[in-house]
């Protein structure tokens, strides 16, 4: 199937949109949110790169696709974050521990009725809890951090979907040819 040329610049336009997107989340988390609960450069990073995937993630062809993403992804993140939080208050990081919280979550995300989101709670859980065995010291803090950060790339995500949206930026070829 031939590619209109419509859909040839809707999909830079996309591809564009989610670069500058990206470089929004990583740059708010790193510069803005970093002056108020940093801990130190590394973890700024870690958070810049934190919201750029939560950003990639929920950003979408359509707003209603990016709004649908953005419901699933914090969904995850937040039990992925509860979890962690919980184990990490009352126990260092360990392998076992680890694997016991992925365990945990998919069968509870399963039963929940949420089977599509086992996969992100499990990649949240486990990126959580090694950043935790990295940075030990006050190690329950990082599953807060990083729901501020998801919490930001989501945000980003989903207006630029809205924004992608609006009239004046469709415009393109119509289905009886002529141009919105």
């Amino acid at each position: 199937m031939a590619r209109q040329p419509g859909d040839v610049r809707h999909i830079f336009f996309h591809g564009f949109t989610l670069s500058i997107l990206c470089a929004i989340s990583y740059s708010a988390t790193t510069q803005i949110l970093a002056q108020m609960f940093s801990i130190s450069r590394d973890d700024d990073l870690l958070g810049g790169m934190w919201a750029v995937v939560a950003t990639i993630f929920v950003y979408r062809y359509g707003y209603e696709q990016s709004a649908g993403a953005a419901l699933s992804r914090m969904a995850a993140t937040l039990f992925s974050f509860a979890l962690c939080f919980v184990y990490l208050l009352f126990f260092p990081f360990r392998v076992w521990g680890m694997a016991a919280v992925i365990g945990i979550g998919a069968v509870a995300m399963a039963l929940l009725g949420r089977p599509d989101d086992i996969i992100t709670t499990g990649i949240t859980t486990a990126v959580v809890m090694v950043v935790a065995a990295i940075s030990p010291d006050h190690a329950w803090r990082q599953p807060i951090l990083r729901v501020v950060d998801t919490l930001v790339g989501v945000t980003v995500g989903v207006v630029g979907a809205w924004i992608s949206q609006l009239p004046v930026l469709r415009a393109g070829p119509t289905s009886d040819g002529g141009a919105t």
